[in-house]
């Protein structure tokens, strides 16, 4: 036994770690304080989401997307139903594309509040969590209003998404936590429509992201714990497979909404961030500027929104339910509205691949049907698994806190790895 094999130990770093972002267990070989080798462990969230997603009708599985990643719902939405109107041969009216656009954007902003204000908290930093939450809330409040859920919204349908903006936004009420001034200011966004709200949001939400960076961006503990930590070179990046802020961190310009671009993304117009180093800092800075460029889309999108009004959903009545007033009057459209909804649809034999830039990397579905109401296979294609598999590449030879700084920059969600 030779005196490296002595001084080496092995160490369990969850499964209960607070750090982890769901249920993740490394065993990590230590030589002190330092990282030898690191072996993620996954699994122990396994929910089986594609093989039930094939026991279903292609609608009834669209609120397990929203459940994969659970911090960028509508955004899984999107890349799952993409891949249903792929293989049906249709396309969402031009309003609803505009709608899924300023979905996926409001999404990553979600995404990347609860990541920053999750990750200062890894590394000690305790109040730009309560920052983030604040303007969380806000955005919540639109999902809740589409859908009527504020996380696991179902919103997107092949064919469009399932209604149109609301003209009107909740109000808090009176309470004995909400009162007078403050209950004015509270509600002082939300006397007119989800499109006026946004437009109060989007004016006020640079200021907020300022603070964020004040609070972070020039802090000397914030850059001790990440600065040259967990260097990603652009080679090894590729490599490994990455996708969004891990790529882009690491000074490659790739995303999908201006490569590939889907939806409306093509009439946006935004830029992306890129990073130098590669490393944990540098991708603090690239998501707190995709969180900047986001606010930029949004606005289009509600000046868009305001002057073109128009359908939410195809008239095609293969996916489409009729009208409730439709209902009430023909039989035939009654019994329409049960088959859909219990039986579905069939969608022709084929395969297909579809992937949207989800706040976390590509997230993209492979969908194969033989011609039956529900998926013949169904692969979900995640970025948090992805990234995780470069976790011993990365962490050799780091201390043992950065792993946590590894783990957070990794903006990792058991969802979608254990699916």
């Amino acid at each position: 036994m030779s005196a490296q094999e002595i001084r080496n130990y092995t160490m369990n770093f969850g499964p209960q770690h607070p750090a982890a972002h769901g249920v993740l267990r490394l065993v990590l070989e230590m030589d002190g304080e330092t990282v030898v080798k690191a072996d993620p462990h996954i699994g122990l969230l396994h929910r089986a989401t594609e093989k039930l997603a094939e026991s279903k009708p292609f609608n009834q599985s669209i609120g397990y997307m929203d459940r994969l990643d659970y911090v960028s719902m509508m955004c899984n939405e999107h890349g799952y139903v993409r891949a249903i109107e792929n293989l049906l041969g249709i396309e969402a009216p031009i309003r609803a594309q505009y709608i899924r656009t300023m979905f996926d954007e409001i999404t990553r902003i979600l995404n990347h509040l609860m990541w920053i204000g999750s990750n200062a908290l890894d590394l000690g930093a305790m109040a730009v969590f309560l920052y983030a939450f604040r303007e969380r809330e806000e955005l919540m409040d639109c999902y809740e209003a589409v859908s009527g859920a504020r996380m696991h919204a179902t919103y997107y349908r092949p064919g469009g998404v399932y209604r149109d903006l609301p003209s009107k936004m909740p109000q808090y009420n009176e309470s004995r936590w909400h009162k007078g001034a403050d209950l004015k200011r509270l509600n002082q966004w939300r006397e007119g429509s989800m499109l006026d709200f946004l437009d109060a949001f989007t004016d006020d939400f640079p200021s907020k992201v300022d603070e964020y960076e004040n609070l972070l961006t020039n802090n000397r503990i914030w850059k001790q714990r990440t600065v040259d930590i967990g260097i990603i070179s652009p080679e090894k990046a590729q490599a490994w497979g990455m996708t969004g802020p891990m790529l882009r961190g690491s000074g490659i310009e790739w995303d999908l909404r201006k490569k590939q671009p889907y939806a409306a993304y093509a009439d946006m117009d935004f830029d992306i961030p890129v990073g130098v180093h590669g490393d944990c800092y540098d991708r603090y800075l690239v998501r707190v500027e995709e969180m900047r460029q986001s606010n930029r889309i949004i606005k289009q999108c509600v000046k868009w929104l305001r002057e073109n009004p128009g359908p939410v959903m195809l008239s095609n009545f293969k996916v489409s339910p009729p009208s409730r007033e439709a209902m009430k009057n023909d039989m035939e459209a009654l019994i329409h509205h049960f088959k859909l909804f219990t039986e579905g649809y069939g969608v022709p034999a084929g395969e297909t691949y579809a992937a949207v830039e989800a706040p976390k990397g590509e997230f993209g579905v492979y969908l194969i049907s033989d011609g039956a109401n529900k998926p013949f296979r169904l692969k979900v294609r995640a970025p948090s698994f992805v990234h995780l598999s470069s976790m011993d590449d990365i962490v050799a030879g780091h201390m043992l806190p950065d792993v946590v700084a590894m783990i957070g920059t990794y903006d990792v969600v058991f969802g979608e790895v254990d699916r």
